[in-house]
């Protein structure tokens, strides 16, 4: 069983910044497959953040991060991250890292393995 686990959130002053890291359980690699983060506010559906497929140079953001978030992945270190900064108070979520089976996922439903979560709490 594939186990990811997220870490780095905390609590930030708008217009700060995190980086939250996603590392993988022994066995399992980012490398060939596709990565995403989404996050879940209170009351509110899971959504989309950012996502990469393999093989793509081109990272794929959602507008209300697109300038702020940078995704990279160490494929030596076999972690995932998630850059924020200029943080704003509707930035508070709970973040996920998810990877897929297949190097191309285009939808939340296409990722196979999810972490449990780090919380990002931004204060105005």
């Amino acid at each position: 069983q594939v186990q990811l686990v997220e870490s780095g959130g905390g609590l930030v002053q708008a217009g700060g910044s995190l980086r939250l890291s996603c590392a993988a359980s022994s066995g399992r690699t980012f490398k060939g497959f596709a990565v995403g983060w989404f996050r879940q506010a209170p009351g509110k559906d899971r959504e989309f953040v950012a996502r990469n497929n393999w093989g793509q140079f081109l990272t794929t953001y959602a507008d209300s991060v697109k300038g702020r978030f940078t995704l990279s992945r160490d494929n030596a270190k076999n972690i995932l991250y998630l850059q924020i900064n200029s943080l704003k108070p509707e930035d508070t979520a709970i973040y996920y890292c998810a990877t897929s089976d297949s190097a191309v996922a285009r939808s939340l439903e296409a990722y196979n393995y999810w972490g449990q979560g780090t919380q990002v709490t931004v204060s105005s």
